[in-house]
């Protein structure tokens, strides 16, 4: 067996332990413990010395594709490198050992962090507040919509529950109004892949609660007409919602409150650096116009008379969306970001960004397929290759094929087969902090890949070569899944 053939199980040996704890002196089985719940015999626990379990999980966490390893242009999540001062400044016993239930007067140095983050994020989004309460993106969509619906109840009105949805809109922002009980309405986009705005008026009406926005939208596209849309929502009654998901080219540059938007959420765990992926923890605060400060969520930090920071219940609230206050090692996190590079260097995040996925874009378009060719944002949509070695008997390359072959070569793949709007999208995003020597390096591979595909499909068809594993069999892994050692051992 290879090493990433093993399991933890099969390293047991009956009596090998890695340490040995001193014998409690408490009885073996509590009579707290309801008789129907105590355990007839020991747990199927694998019994293994410390260094095989070093090794294994060494070798495990080697498995792993992460920023810290290499190139990852996954589209549409901003998957930018995380400032390791930032997890020093996290990892701070004075942040790190408080406790979420702690009188707020013994944590005003925390406070302080939220209150100032506030003012931060405000000042790059043009919103007069933020709530850091939302632990996820989808949670910040989900905790912005109820926002936008306790605005419309506090003025008692009722009959909004309409939420228009672009065609390219990210699929949460459905999903979030369904769950927030709002009904969904899609608005299409024209050929320049933006908003028809001529399809939008018919959906405008007493009905409307409002509109959810990325901008750039998730073709990497500006929304060029925005100030005109937000003139027609707000003149129908609507309120503008932003997905701040796609913030990165924008920041320092434009400002969502200034086209329009209401109400906003921010990626934390995108757009400001933060650790991203491998199930959290995130972060999605939700930014508001002034005029919707009192519909936030409890508990908001706030500034009582002799400047002590207190925690307020505002007086039309939306509710409460978690436990305590989010995720404050990832607030933290982005705050040390926001403090490290200044006022002065967040102007060169949107630009570095939008350079360098245009230098991507277009020198690989000789061989991608291009759908919009104008100049994009931070990211762009490519749909399948130009000459994929498709011909009589010979079945082509995909943009599946496409992203199994990058393994090979030490990347991570696009998103791809998103947006809906292309067949065989592949959507890149180089991000700010990528070289041009990566970024030449990528450019390279996919012309290889493209040569490939054009010469010999099959090559592609086969990838990954060189992975641990290659293309397993997703529908019966999520049908079927094999979850513990016992299920393993039966097969």
């Amino acid at each position: 067996m290879r090493y990433y053939d093993h399991l933890i199980f099969h390293y047991s040996k009956p009596g090998r332990c890695g340490y040995t704890l001193p014998k409690a002196a408490a009885p073996e089985v509590s009579t707290a413990v309801p008789e129907g719940l105590r355990r007839t015999s020991a747990p199927a626990l694998p019994e293994v010395s410390e260094v095989d379990v070093v090794r294994h999980y060494t070798n495990l966490s080697q498995m792993n594709f992460g920023v810290d390893t290499g190139f990852y242009p996954l589209g549409s999540c901003t998957m930018k490198y995380n400032p390791k001062i930032n997890e020093e400044i996290a990892a701070l016993p004075a942040f790190a050992a408080i406790h979420p239930l702690q009188p707020v007067a013994t944590v005003q140095g925390v406070q302080a962090v939220y209150r100032g983050m506030e003012q931060m994020l405000s000042a790059i989004t043009g919103m007069a507040y933020f709530t850091f309460n939302p632990c996820a993106g989808a949670h910040g969509e989900l905790t912005g919509l109820m926002i936008m619906r306790a605005y419309h109840r506090s003025r008692g009105d009722i009959a909004r529950t309409k939420v228009i949805v672009p065609d390219s809109a990210h699929g949460t922002n459905p999903a979030s109004a369904a769950v927030c009980g709002l009904d969904v309405v899609v608005v299409k986009s024209n050929a320049d892949g933006l908003v028809d705005v001529e399809d939008l008026k018919p959906l405008l009406g007493p009905d409307l609660a409002g509109i959810m926005m990325t901008n750039p939208n998730t073709l990497g596209l500006f929304e060029r007409d925005i100030k005109q849309i937000a003139a027609l929502v707000h003149e129908a009654g609507g309120l503008l919602y932003y997905d701040g998901a796609n913030m990165n080219p924008l920041i320092g540059k434009v400002r969502p409150g200034d086209m329009g938007f209401d109400i906003m959420h921010l990626n934390l765990h995108k757009s400001f650096s933060t650790p991203h992926g491998g199930g959290g923890p995130g972060s999605g605060p939700v930014g508001v116009a002034a005029f919707l400060k009192d519909c936030l969520p409890y508990p908001h930090t706030d500034v009582q008379p002799h400047d002590d920071l207190c925690l307020v219940t505002p007086a039309k609230t939306a509710g409460r969306v978690s436990a305590h206050m989010g995720n404050f090692g990832v607030i933290l996190r982005a705050y040390a970001w926001l403090l490290t590079i200044g006022r002065q260097h967040v102007r060169e995040v949107g630009p570095i960004a939008t350079l360098n996925a245009n230098y991507v874009k277009e020198l690989l378009r000789d061989a991608y397929k291009l759908p919009i060719p104008s100049v994009c944002k931070h990211e762009f949509v490519f749909d399948g290759l130009i000459n994929d070695g498709s011909r009589e008997g010979k079945e082509g390359a995909t943009t599946l094929d496409v992203a199994k072959r990058l393994l090979d070569f030490g990347f991570h793949a696009p998103t791809i087969y998103f947006p809906l709007l292309f067949h065989q999208a592949l959507m890149i995003e180089p991000t700010e902090t990528e070289s041009k020597e990566t970024l030449d390096a990528f450019i390279s591979i996919m012309h290889r890949i493209a040569a490939e595909a054009a010469e010999d499909p099959d090559i592609l068809h086969a990838a990954p070569h060189a992975c641990p594993i290659s293309r397993p069999d997703d529908t019966t892994a999520a049908k079927h899944p094999v979850i513990n050692w016992s299920d393993l051992q039966a097969e």
